[in-house]
């Protein structure tokens, strides 16, 4: 197999100007809804990339978990390496990339706790194995192995035997409030559309067509 030979031509749909929302969240909105519809394996997963304060980039996959026109929210341990990038430097982007539908979109921005209201409410509508998980791990520290996750998570079962598991301190959610999203549509001869949403200094949104 070589790799030089992997290729594909992208001819599902274009992109103009003229067919997007003048307001991103919407054409996110849009685009969003086609993928669920289109029955994609998790159309909410999403690459989260952080940086640290002098450059040293990471990047990993999290679950979309709501958006607005405040911005784009995930869930995760607030003690993991993605928290303490953004503790220092609370700026971060992310990518959606639906293949079946020759799409991705990025989206850059400043990041910010949720409320704990927000926090909670989310973790009251997870499963009750994930909750416990979230009690289990200590998030990107480094463990003996296996089992002793797996002795964490008895631990945690027996402590909350009753089933009332509450949100961990150390856990909760982020908004990315979105300073600009690119809307990425496949196509022949690899010219693909790209049209850029670029918030100005007026807060308006400025609609650009990038070349691919």
């Amino acid at each position: 197999m070589q790799l030089a030979d992997l290729r594909r031509e992208y001819a599902l749909h274009g992109l103009s100007e003229g067919d997007v929302d003048p307001d991103p969240i919407r054409q996110f909105a849009r685009w969003f809804e086609q993928a669920w519809k289109a029955a994609l394996p998790e159309p909410n997963a999403m690459t989260l990339a952080t940086a640290t304060p002098d450059g040293r980039p990471s990047a990993r996959i999290v679950l979309l978990k709501g958006f607005d026109e405040l911005g784009f929210c995930f869930f995760t341990s607030y003690e993991g390496r993605k928290a303490r990038e953004l503790a220092v430097n609370p700026r971060a982007a992310l990518v959606l990339y639906w293949a079946e539908l020759e799409r991705q979109v990025r989206i850059e921005g400043t990041v910010e706790p949720v409320t704990a209201a927000e926090s909670d409410d989310y973790f009251r509508s997870r499963p009750m194995g994930s909750r416990l998980g979230a009690w289990a791990s200590p998030q990107s520290e480094v463990i003996a192995g296996r089992e002793a996750l797996e002795e964490r998570r008895a631990a945690a079962v027996a402590r909350f035997a009753d089933g009332d598991i509450p949100r961990p301190p150390s856990w909760g959610g982020y908004r990315l409030r979105p300073s600009s999203l690119e809307f990425w549509q496949g196509r022949p001869d690899r010219l693909h559309d790209r049209i850029r949403y670029r918030l100005d200094h007026a807060g308006s949104w400025l609609i650009e067509r990038l070349a691919p």
